[in-house]
């Protein structure tokens, strides 16, 4: 394997450069998120970020997984340009032009299930969600949703109503849209009903079925039913197998759509275009957006033919499909179809087994689970109770920042790994090393 020019710390960060910035960002900037660490970024190419002083990371967080084909792939760049000379606009509401058509074709011909399939642009994953749940109730003329806790669907209104990730997301919002329910996700490892892994998918379930259905709601007023195929920020959490094909059969014997918010688990990132086609699901609608154009702004919904059809005028997007992003989108589409879908479930089978090898003698690390390069590691207080541990967590992703490595966290306690398609054995190796060397520094 060829050496790399990072990690390479020069100086702790953050440094002058750096600080400099950060004070300017204080004086002017909406602070209404708090940054993960102290990085301010100057470029970036491939798997590496270097920031404003000289020190080199490994980005095994890709933007809150966004730029799937890596930081300035020279394919995307050129496509960029290219199209940038050509023009820059032309609303894709009111007039046509190739590039937004040929994108459209090649999500529909990759859809999870039998087609045909139709796809509307806008801007982002949490649209692309408002635009689902407007379709739904159009569509069927029920108004009910039914969402999961652990849930992350998106901040602006439709979408904050039906996310449930954390508190502070919708605290102080309210009203939200009305007539959205939640209920359990499927995952074995901290199930409120059965730690069972062979009777999970049945119990929560039953959930919706006997408690919701049973109590609540008849579920012919219910327009549609979303999930993440793969749980994202409610903690990287893959589903029991049974799961979402016994939803898919719920939803079918009440004529309840199926939307997958494939948002942040699809364009390739668990190691098939679509994390649905994990687990056999043919959805209705699917949701798409942050590595679907490496970068650039763009989200995209896509429904089957009888579902996509709205009435005239009653929903669209001034900037969706712009043709600058949607030029790198297929240049993304392109690379991921040409290896870089399969590179992430290679890679990313590897990277899970030396995770769990590595990690599995610190108490603290609860459980190690994903899909391709979509991981999540859960930090306990210890192994036997899997009580969450968030202050560590933090503590944690503090240390491999500073040893180079840069992550996130989600759900209550877990440190996702998000990087980009292209990273080889080298880049997991090292990250998994330089975990390993974080978590026992800091319980050390």
């Amino acid at each position: 394997m060829p050496d790399r020019d990072y990690p390479r710390i020069l100086e702790a960060p953050p440094g002058p450069n750096a600080r400099a910035l950060i004070e300017r960002d204080e004086r002017v900037m909406s602070q209404n998120f708090r940054k993960d660490y102290p990085l301010v970024v100057s470029h970036g190419r491939g798997a590496m970020v270097e920031d404003v002083d000289g020190n080199r990371y490994l980005d095994f967080a890709a933007g809150i997984a966004v730029t799937a084909t890596g930081h300035c792939h020279p394919d995307v760049v050129a496509a960029i340009r290219a199209q940038t000379e050509r023009f820059l606009h032309m609303c894709a509401t009111d007039f046509f032009y190739e590039n937004v058509v040929a994108l459209a074709e090649g999500l529909a011909r990759r859809a999870p299930g039998p087609g045909p399939w139709r796809v509307f642009f806008a801007n982002s994953g949490a649209e692309v969600v408002e635009a689902a749940i407007k379709l739904a109730r159009l569509r069927t003329g029920r108004q009910k949703i039914v969402a999961f806790y652990g849930a992350f669907h998106g901040r602006t209104f439709g979408a904050m109503s039906l996310t449930a990730s954390k508190p502070v997301q919708r605290k102080g919002y309210a009203p939200l849209v009305p007539e959205v329910l939640h209920t359990h996700y499927a995952h074995c490892y901290r199930c409120p009903v059965n730690r069972e892994p062979a009777t999970c998918s049945v119990q929560c379930l039953d959930l919706l079925t006997e408690t919701m259905f049973g109590t609540t709601v008849d579920p012919s007023e219910i327009a549609a039913v979303i999930v993440e195929p793969v749980q994202g920020e409610g903690g990287y959490v893959v589903p029991h197998p049974g799961f979402l094909p016994r939803l898919r059969e719920l939803t079918r014997k009440h004529g309840i759509l199926l939307i997958a918010d494939e948002v942040q688990c699809g364009m390739g990132r668990t190691g098939r275009l679509f994390a649905s086609e994990h687990f056999g699901l043919e959805p209705d609608i699917v949701t798409l957006a942050k590595g679907i154009a490496s970068g650039l702004p763009l989200g995209a919904l896509v429904a089957r033919d009888e579902v996509m059809q709205w009435n005239n005028g009653g929903h669209g997007s001034t900037f969706g499909g712009n043709p600058v992003s949607v030029a790198a989108a297929l240049a993304t589409l392109r690379l991921l179809e040409g290896g870089l879908i399969e590179n992430a479930g290679r890679v990313g089978a590897r990277l899970i087994e030396q995770l769990r090898a590595r990690l599995g003698r610190h108490p603290a690390v609860g459980d190690v689970r994903g899909l391709g390069l979509m991981i999540g590691v859960d930090v306990v207080r210890d192994r036997g109770s899997r009580t969450p541990a968030p202050e560590l967590r933090e503590r944690i992703l503090e240390e491999a920042y500073r040893r180079g490595l840069l992550l996130l966290g989600c759900g209550k306690s877990t440190i996702r790994l998000a990087p980009p398609l292209i990273i080889d054995d080298q880049d997991a190796d090292t990250a998994a090393r330089i975990l390993d060397e974080a978590i026992g520094a800091v319980t050390a």
